[in-house]
């Protein structure tokens, strides 16, 4: 089976991205993504291949997301999504938690993050949340931040100002990124909040995810928090 979801994306690829997505997603030697490879397919034939593929069981959906082909990962994960959209369940939760080390890109946190982890979480504890945030990994820190979209979404928004705090020393860019573009969506919900959060912090929040957090205010505000 994994042959043939192979094969369905070789048939969707385009010789152009397979040169323009290493560079994309920073596959050199020393960068975050180094070493991925991809076939070159874009997101949605990828979708396409998901949905063709959906009733594939957890071990062929196991086997993609150990695939050394980014495109095979992300198929794999969309097709996670799919079966979640009803409901989420404790298995499909901790399998996806079991596997982090292979969701080892943005786009691939992105895409799944909030739909499975977010989702699960909704209307549960979420301790497990703060200690994705605490781990070595970088897409298990990128996973606690960018779940709370789930949240944001549904008028909650306390968690993503307390990781927003715990990871604001964060090393890497990435996390910084992830963490301004919650602030952001948090702040859609309650300007006033976020407001009042940069301010407190902008002297000690990084350049990217200060100018990521603000970006939906009016240029005068921006101004005057960016100073």
């Amino acid at each position: 089976m994994t042959t043939q979801i192979y094969n369905a994306l070789v048939a969707r690829s385009d010789e152009e991205k397979k040169i323009v997505l290493p560079r994309f997603f920073k596959t050199g030697k020393g960068q975050y993504g180094e070493g991925d490879i991809f076939l070159g397919v874009t997101v949605p034939n990828i979708r396409e291949v998901a949905k063709e593929f959906k009733d594939i069981n957890i071990d062929i959906i196991e086997k993609l997301i150990h695939s050394p082909w980014h495109e095979m990962r992300m198929c794999a994960l969309l097709i996670l999504v799919n079966n979640s959209k009803k409901e989420v369940t404790k298995d499909t939760f901790e399998f996806y938690l079991s596997q982090t080390k292979y969701i080892n890109n943005w786009d691939l946190v992105d895409l799944s993050a909030p739909q499975i982890v977010g989702k699960f979480l909704l209307n549960k504890e979420r301790d497990i949340i703060y200690r994705l945030a605490e781990s070595d990994l970088l897409w298990d820190n990128r996973i606690a931040i960018v779940s709370t979209l789930t949240f944001i979404r549904n008028n909650d928004l306390d968690d993503t100002y307390k990781l927003s705090l715990k990871m604001m020393n964060h090393k890497h860019d990435l996390v910084h990124k992830a963490i301004g573009w919650m602030l952001r969506e948090a702040g859609k919900r309650d300007a006033k909040r976020l407001y009042n959060f940069v301010m407190e912090y902008k002297n000690i929040m990084p350049r990217t995810m200060l100018r990521y957090s603000i970006e939906k205010f009016d240029k005068e505000t921006r101004n005057e928090l960016m100073s």
